[in-house]
């Protein structure tokens, strides 16, 4: 039969209805996963249309996934990030839930902790094991949200599970029906999507699972959990590793409304920022994240990096306040002794550093030749230079301007006599064996040896800047 489409203004055929293919063994799609070699991607050259929902937004999962790879928070570090976040999100709550773990007392003690907070953003969820038991934990608790695990590729219901896809979903259903029938909202994490058979499960999975939502009239959410970083978003890539494909799948055929979706990508094969993304684009409102990207194996999709992309896509950052990010990458290192590899975009003590002479002189002709945003007004987070083998006459001006705050067009110029000596004195620091870059005090105390009243007037301007 036709019907008219009034999400697309188009008729639409809906004579047919994925069901379950209840297969008699595993489709491990040995084509493209060979397991002795690196992962394949196939194209069907089928493009499905992007489908970008009126709100987008970011979900958490710090204290869960991403306590999964490192030491447990405490009570009063988990409410500190958690503090961290609602700054973060902002009066709209772009940062919408955070998703906590309930089993042990610290558990619990930190969900009562960031509650007794009072605000509304992040709301908080819950990830439980399948259980009634769980479910009434929650349901104590009070929290109106809970994920629950269900798995959805044959190399989990085969070989992990030892199931048939029948049983599984039978399973999958009833451990819904349990949530439901206590009042309890269920989000059901699709795990391994991007390995599952999507129009022989997932599909009639979420197809059973809509309906339950419509006779309960409680919602359920899903969230699409590419568990091993196999997501990809390059046009016309075939399922089951297209990202677009699996978000046109579950709002068009399943009919998942895409405030009920949600994206939750790993990093395996760095397109996590990029998959999360395309997700939003292609349908799916929630971005799964967590902070500085902690989680399994190589890592979640980092919370703070799609905080911009939220604002490259949408053009404004609806009241998000990105320079919270430098905060609590700062609270990362100082208080919870993490070290960022530095390298690591908005929070790595390098990310908006450079060491190139080249660099340094187009920085002091204008920041933007070699800067794509000012750190410091977003992030509070100045461009820095580094002193070393590279960096020359120019890296040496542009450190003076920034350690002693130098006004713009203050009369010092890279050719300067006295810069040509100190510079000398590096470059034969590096010829004699030095590999490591200056530091600031270092260069402060050289500065003052070689070229004691040129400091002394550096000095000077400084205090006067200050004044």
């Amino acid at each position: 039969m036709l019907e008219f489409s009034k999400r697309s203004n188009t008729l639409e055929q809906t004579e047919y209805k994925y069901a379950l293919q209840d297969v008699a063994s595993p489709n491990l799609y040995r084509l493209l996963y060979t397991y002795d070699e690196v992962p394949k991607i196939p194209f069907n050259h089928r493009h499905v249309p992007m489908y970008p929902p009126d709100y987008i937004w970011i979900t958490d999962t710090t204290f869960r996934d991403g306590q999964q790879a490192r030491a447990p928070y405490t009570v009063e570090q988990v409410v500190q990030l958690y503090q961290f976040m609602h700054e973060l999100g902002g009066p709209q709550g772009i940062i919408r839930q955070s998703e906590f773990f309930l089993y042990s007392d610290r558990d619990r003690a930190a969900v009562d902790a960031c509650r007794a907070l009072g605000h509304r953003y992040p709301e908080i969820t819950s990830w439980i094991r399948a259980t009634k038991k769980d479910f009434q934990l929650v349901k104590d608790m009070g929290i109106e949200e809970t994920g629950i695990l269900c798995s959805c590729s044959d190399y989990h219901i085969f070989n992990k599970l030892k199931m048939s896809r029948g049983e599984a979903m039978d399973q999958f259903l009833g451990v819904v029906k349990d949530a439901l029938a206590i009042g309890v909202k269920p989000r059901v994490h699709l795990e391994d999507i991007t390995r599952a058979d999507f129009y022989g499960f997932v599909v009639p999975l979420a197809l059973e699972l809509k309906k339950l939502a419509d006779e309960s009239g409680i919602a359920i959410k899903i969230r699409a959990c590419d568990t091993l970083g196999l997501g990809v978003s390059y046009p016309g890539v075939a399922l089951p590793r297209s990202v677009p494909g699996i978000a046109y799948g579950l709002w068009h055929h399943a009919g998942f409304p895409s405030a009920l979706l949600e994206w939750h990508g790993h990093n395996d094969f760095g397109k996590a920022v990029v998959n999360a993304g395309t997700a939003w684009l292609y349908g799916i409102a929630a971005a799964n994240c967590t902070l500085l990207g902690f989680g399994e194996r190589t890592g979640n999709t980092p919370l703070e990096a799609m905080v911009f992309e939220y604002a490259s896509l949408r053009g404004t950052l609806d009241g998000m306040r990105p320079e919270v990010i430098t905060e609590i990458a700062h609270y990362y290192e100082k208080e919870l002794d993490y070290r960022i590899p530095p390298m690591t975009p908005f929070v790595g003590e390098d990310f908006n550093t450079t060491r190139a002479g080249i660099h340094a002189d187009g920085l002091l002709k204008d920041p933007e030749v070699y800067t794509a945003f000012d750190s410091e007004v977003l992030l509070k987070r100045p461009i820095r230079v580094l002193v070393g083998q590279g960096s020359g006459a120019a890296g040496l001006l542009h450190w003076i301007t920034s350690y002693y705050d130098l006004p713009a067009g203050y009369p010092l110029d890279k050719r300067d006599a006295r810069l040509a000596h100190i510079n000398d004195v590096i470059q034969h620091e590096y010829e004699t064996g030095r590999v490591t870059s200056y530091g600031d005090e270092e260069l402060a105390a050289l500065l003052a040896a070689l070229e004691p009243d040129l400091e002394a007037e550096l000095r000077g301007a400084k205090v006067r800047v200050q004044a």
